[in-house]
This record gives C-alpha cells, sequence and structure tokens, in this order.
C-alpha cells in the first residue's frame, strides 16, 4: 500500500496528483477527514471538488473506499454523489465506491454544534469550516455516537432522534445561534441515511488486507495535511484525525509493515487557512498577488488563504515523521517570472537560539529566509525535464539536499497532465 498526503496546512494539490497516478493502482482508500476537506480535480477543462469521494473516482477499473477512520457526513455524501453524476454522466458511484461499516456519521445537530463553538466566545476559535467534523470525531471518542453500520438496524432511527433531539434542546436553551427547525434537519438526514444504503458498507479492513493478499495495489488518500495532524500538528488549531502516514494505517485497518512508497505533497510556497501560527505570513501586498496568482481560494468556502514562502523547519518535520519516500511540489508555475524567491531555513529565537526543524512553530521566533534566483517560463508549453528553467532546477536540488529526499514529480500548472515525473 501506497501513501500520499499533504505536508504543509493542506491544499497542496493531492487530488491532482491522486488523479494523474490512480490508474496504476486497483484501490484507492481514503482514511481519515470528513466533508471539510475538499480535492480539487481538473478534467476536460472543468474542475469538481471531492469532498469525501475518493480521489481515483474517474478511473472506471478502480474501486474507491471510504475508511474506518474517515467521519461521513450523509446530507453532504447525497450532495456530493448527485453532483459527481451532473459533472460525469458515466459515472456509476454505487459500482466503485465501498465505505466502511465502522465510520462515524455526522449528524445534523454536530454541525449545529460546530458554529455554536465557533461563535461563543467561552471557547477558542480556531476558524473551523462549520461542518460538524469535530463534534462527529468528539463523540466518537465518548463512544455516545452512531456508526454507518448502525442504519441497518431496526432501532436506528430512534437512536438517532434521540441524539437529534438531546442536542437540539441544548441548543435551543444557549440561544446564541439561529436554529432551523428539528423536524427539518431531521428529515434531511434520514432521506440522505436512505440514499447512503444503496452503497456497499462493509469491513473494509477485511476488503482491503484481503486485497493486498492478493496481489492488488492500494492507494491510501489523506486528507489535510501533517502540520494539521490532532497529536503532531500546530495545536489547537489542528483537524480532528491523524493525517500521517500512520493514520493510515489505523484509518484502514492495514499493518504499517505493508506500507511502500509515502508520497508527500508540498507547495513551492505555503498556504494555511484558519487562525494559527504561521511564521513566513507574507501580510503585503505581495501576498494578496500572490494568493490572486495561485487561485489561492478554499476549494469548499471560497475563504481567502493566508499566504507565506516555503517553511523548510516546517516541512523537514513534516517528511521525518511521515516518512516521505518522495516530494511532490506543486505550483512552482506560481512563482514564475519574480526575480528572486526565498525559503525559510531556520527560526532565530529571541535568546539568540536556533531551531532548523519544528513541530510547534515559534510564535515569536524570526523566520530566517534565504533568497535565490527566481524562474521565468512558459511552463503552458513545457513538456519534459529538459525544458525546465535552470534557476527552477537549481531549487529542486536545493530542497533535495536539505529534505534528503528526491522531488519524484513537480506540477507546473492546474491541469493533470501538467505534472512532470522527474525521476
Amino acid at each position: 500500500m501506497d501513501i500520499v498526503l499533504g505536508l504543509q496546512w493542506g491544499d497542496e494539490g493531492k487530488g491532482k496528483f491522486i488523479d494523474l497516478i490512480s490508474e496504476k493502482y486497483d484501490i484507492t482508500a481514503r482514511f481519515n477527514g470528513g466533508a471539510n476537506a475538499g480535492h480539487s480535480i481538473e478534467r476536460n477543462g472543468r474542475k469538481i471538488t471531492l469532498k469525501m469521494i475518493p480521489s481515483g473516482i474517474f478511473m472506471k477499473e478502480v474501486q474507491n473506499v471510504i475508511g474506518t477512520g474517515t467521519v461521513i457526513d450523509p446530507v453532504s455524501f447525497k450532495k456530493e454523489i448527485l453532483n459527481l453524476q451532473i459533472f460525469d454522466t458515466t459515472a456509476q458511484p454505487e459500482n466503485n465506491i465501498i465505505i466502511s461499516k465502522k465510520a462515524h456519521l455526522v449528524m445534523p445537530t454536530h454541525r449545529l454544534l460546530d458554529i455554536f463553538m465557533e461563535e461563543n466566545p467561552a471557547y477558542t476559535t480556531i476558524g473551523t469550516t462549520k461542518n460538524g467534523i469535530a463534534q462527529a470525531y468528539s463523540n466518537k471518542i465518548l463512544r455516545q455516537n452512531l456508526r454507518v453500520g448502525d442504519i441497518f438496524f431496526s432501532d436506528f432511527q430512534n437512536r438517532a432522534q434521540h441524539i437529534l433531539e438531546r442536542d437540539y434542546r441544548m441548543l435551543k436553551d444557549e440561544g446564541m445561534i439561529v436554529l432551523p427547525a428539528l423536524e427539518e434537519i431531521s428529515k434531511e438526514f434520514f432521506d440522505a441515511v436512505d440514499f447512503l444504503k444503496n452503497f456497499n458498507c462493509t469491513e473494509t479492513e477485511i476488503y482491503l488486507n484481503k486485497a493486498l493478499s492478493q496481489g492488488k495495489k492500494i492507494l491510501a488518500e489523506g486528507s489535510q495535511a501533517a502540520m494539521l495532524d490532532i497529536d503532531h500538528g500546530t495545536y489547537p488549531y489542528v483537524t480532528s484525525s491523524s493525517t500521517t502516514a500512520s493514520g493510515a494505517s489505523s484509518g484502514l485497518g492495514v499493518s504499517p509493515k505493508k506500507i511502500g512508497d509515502i508520497y508527500g505533497i508540498a507547495k513551492a510556497y505555503c498556504t494555511r487557512v484558519g487562525n494559527g501560527a504561521f511564521p513566513t505570513e507574507l501580510l503585503d501586498e505581495f501576498g494578496d498577488e500572490l494568493r490572486m496568482k495561485g487561485n489561492e481560494f478554499g476549494s469548499n468556502t471560497g475563504r481567502p488563504r493566508r499566504i507565506g514562502w516555503l517553511d523548510l523547519p516546517a516541512l523537514k518535520y513534516a517528511v521525518m515523521i511521515n516518512g516521505v519516500t518522495q516530494l511532490v511540489l506543486t505550483k512552482a508555475d506560481v512563482l514564475s517570472g519574480l526575480k528572486s524567491v526565498a525559503v525559510c531555513t531556520h527560526y532565530e529565537s529571541e535568546d539568540g537560539s536556533i531551531e532548523t526543524i519544528a513541530s510547534a512553530l515559534p510564535e515569536n521566533a524570526k523566520p530566517v529566509l534565504k533568497w535565490m534566483d527566481g524562474w521565468k517560463a512558459d511552463f503552458s508549453k513545457i513538456k519534459s525535464v529538459s525544458e525546465l528553467p535552470k534557476e527552477l532546477m537549481d531549487f529542486l536540488t536545493f530542497l533535495e539536499a536539505e529534505l534528503e529526499i528526491p522531488v519524484g514529480y513537480l506540477s507546473i500548472g492546474p491541469g493533470r497532465e501538467q505534472i512532470l515525473k522527474m525521476k
């Protein structure tokens, strides 16, 4: 089993890369996250954002698994499937999507609780997408939640209605947010659950391990990214699940001994959404220009992403904890035309100490930048590695030396065909 995951704060271009290489695999499998994650894929000049559906969905011979470590919002899932079928009229998702019975459900009141906590000054506001992901995971840990397999039991509706009514009463008593009618959200939820029953819901860990024993190839797909990991990321401004390579094992039920290549995706610069430390952030007009040029706005929310130079201490940390074997660098074309580009090589603290690898990003430390010659090219016409500008090749060589892993692929544009295999 190979793994693809983000090495920064998400939005690195994982979906496009998975879409490119998934034809080499028999199965693509999502191992974490929920409908807060958006993977944008461009096909035939049109773009679609996948939230829960694995990015291998357009490969007709590939099975797509939504694993145990995910949380599934039936309402969002139904909308995504219907949107997929409009985007691609030949799509038959009921035939090539398999869902873990052990994946947890996102309830309608989880979304409302998320909004309540984000807008209540009594709680830490971290800038969530307000999709109820944290509330679903927290109720999973509290052992108070329902799982996909529960929808097939005769008492499911009563159990679910009990949770909805309990949460709704609490929110109503607090009185801080405007609530939709309980009857309305309940009906939409149960209609979506009936839709979910049309899919193959099974013990995906058994399915995946049997496939591996038969020699089939699996590509595990992570959502969000390493620096948003619940344990190893920039806490508390993180997601609610494990986004690392080890999370693929636990989220899919596949032994670490069966992991092969680990592809780490990173941009040639950095972005993040929501709150949290961001040492290399560009808060000037140039940052605004880079945001527009790179179209750095949330796939789901449209929120403008924060922009910064490439952060090597954070990237080294992400490479280390994930055991990355190949780097996939994206958005090199966005930096084209600049006289020089910068990379943060280390942080200098107020006491003079230096950090070259960092897990908890220092709030007050000064990022020390290394400036390198910029590059300029018409990337829409480049078809091979030999056509890349020398300055860009020097940039890649520098990254390989610092990270001690090869740059295996380079993305030079938004299209799936605009990814060059470097090695």
